[in-house]
């Protein structure tokens, strides 16, 4: 099963972000229900493997973490791939993923080491209908910094990811909470 672990985004900020999805040409628009911030994708896995993680998830001490809008951005800049809404880095958000990815390991799962962007996806740009890279910066530039204010992370979740031609369809597996 294709899985990954995120953290939903916070309800206050839903509406906001979907009138910055209305705002910028082309792309197919994530689902208000699916906006997440991404700590750890999974790949595929098997069920047992699945069963480990979620006993190392719910064995240890989530830590809270604060969510801090920083910008909306294109990803990869040069053949933009989506838009998102970058965070600020942030400790608290870092110490959480590092939490979570240790729960993976020990559920026997490799993770590739990256490096930690905190973003929300907004839209998505599939090779066959690239964006206009001629309008999406001026389309950046009207939406301007995020009117959103900080929010503390409502819990963890574990997600599968069923891949289908009209995007992927998510589906809540498990939901751990932080501390406080």
């Amino acid at each position: 099963m294709r899985t990954f672990i995120g953290l939903p985004v916070p309800e206050p900020w839903i509406a906001p972000l979907i009138r910055a999805q209305g705002a910028v040409p082309g792309g197919r628009k994530v689902d208000a229900d699916d906006l997440h911030l991404t700590l750890a994708f999974l790949d595929d896995q098997a069920e047992i493997t699945l069963e480990a993680l979620h006993d190392a998830l719910e064995a240890r001490s989530l830590p809270a973490a604060t969510l801090r809008p920083l910008a909306f951005a294109l990803l990869s800049a040069n053949c933009p791939r989506a838009i998102v809404l970058d965070l600020a880095p942030d400790p608290t958000l870092t110490a959480l993923r590092d939490t979570v990815r240790r729960a993976v390991a020990e559920a026997g799962i490799t993770l590739p080491r990256e490096r930690f962007r905190p973003h929300v996806t907004l839209l998505r740009f599939s090779p066959s209908a690239p964006p206009d890279t001629g309008r999406l910066p001026a389309a950046l530039t009207r939406l301007g910094a995020p009117q959103l204010g900080p929010q503390q992370a409502g819990g963890v979740t574990l997600w599968s990811s069923t891949l289908t031609p009209d995007g992927p369809i998510y589906d809540p597996l498990a939901t751990y909470r932080l501390a406080a």
